[in-house]
């Protein structure tokens, strides 16, 4: 019996197997569990050190520095307010311009566009974000917000000046050139998230509705869009996070005045802007430690956006699924 086993074990074309151990999987869970924690750690610990830094400001302003408008380094008086506002209005407004522009893209390349259009597109597209924010930047001010200056910004005023978002003086650089360049860094993203979201809705969805008798308009509205009411949804919040944090682009051509106005042609500042802008020249602990707070402050807008994105994510899901 032991021969015979032995032999079967040794024949030619035989492999000997090991029992089964428990201590590689264990070793690999534990492994990837380390990876996975290392995530949470790694933003603990920038949160501790932004919370460490801004410290000597949160004493000396307490959370009132997130609802204050001063900014004057001469006296060591600091408030977040108009970053924050700053920082939410280009970014919001960015987002608005870029995501029906990105969805029509996506629409097209994913449903229209022949053989020989869509390839070359999507590498546009592609290449586009790829393009460093600050060449975009350089290209924002002196093509541009010369060009808006004098035609478009010129325009929206004449025919929309009784509007309070429309008046007052044309700089050029302002939060709404602020918001456009937004657009243009962001319309990659959320085009190709939208594409692969698009792509993802089974094809019987789409034959059935033409088996129907829909249009291809209905196709697209019925079975596409709406299926994809989630992925679109979180393409335009990483979209949204992308402009929140961005920073050379939106330093070049926003204007970086911290003033908080009703009119779309002022300039602006936003959190990151300030502090890529002046933490080289703070020189007083306070200052420096309100600069570490303006990080604190994006940080937690950031959190803040992405956990208000899964709930709503969420909210759809249930609906959609209930």
């Amino acid at each position: 019996m032991n021969a015979s086993a032995s032999s079967q074990a040794h024949a030619p074309g035989k492999i000997a197997l090991s029992p089964p151990s428990r201590a590689g999987d264990a070793a690999f869970k534990f492994l990837t569990w380390c990876m996975a924690m290392m995530i949470f750690v790694l933003v603990a610990v920038v949160g501790w050190e932004l919370f460490a830094g801004a410290a000597p400001a949160l004493k000396a302003f307490g959370w009132r520095f997130l609802v204050r408008s001063d900014w004057n380094p001469v006296s060591s008086d600091f408030g977040a307010l108009p970053f924050i506002f700053g920082t939410f209005v280009s970014s919001l407004l960015g987002l608005a311009i870029a995501l029906p522009l990105s969805l029509a893209t996506a629409v097209y390349l994913t449903e229209l566009a022949p053989g020989w259009v869509r390839q070359p597109a999507i590498s546009l597209v592609e290449m586009l974000a790829a393009v460093p924010s600050v060449i975009l930047g350089l290209w924002g001010i002196f093509v541009m917000v010369p060009w808006l200056r004098d035609h478009l910004f010129k325009s929206l005023q004449k025919h929309l000046g009784f509007l309070p978002l429309f008046q007052g003086h044309i700089y050029g650089v302002c939060v709404l050139s602020a918001a456009i360049i937004i657009a243009i860094m962001i319309v990659p993203i959320i085009t190709s998230i939208s594409r692969e979201v698009f792509r993802a809705v089974p094809e019987t969805q789409r034959e059935a509705a033409f088996a129907l008798g829909a249009t291809r308009w209905e196709v697209t509205r019925l079975a596409v869009l709406s299926s994809s009411r989630r992925g679109i949804f979180g393409a335009a919040m990483l979209g949204l996070g992308r402009a929140l944090g961005e920073t050379m682009a939106v330093t070049m051509v926003i204007g970086n005045r911290p003033e908080i106005s009703a009119s779309l042609f002022a300039p602006g500042y936003t959190l990151a802007s300030a502090i890529a802008n002046e933490f080289s020249e703070a020189t007083g602990d306070i200052y420096l430690s309100a600069l570490f707070e303006l990080g604190l402050a994006l940080l937690l807008v950031t959190i803040i956006i992405n956990i208000l994105a899964h709930v709503l994510i969420g909210a759809v899901g249930r609906e959609k699924h209930g």
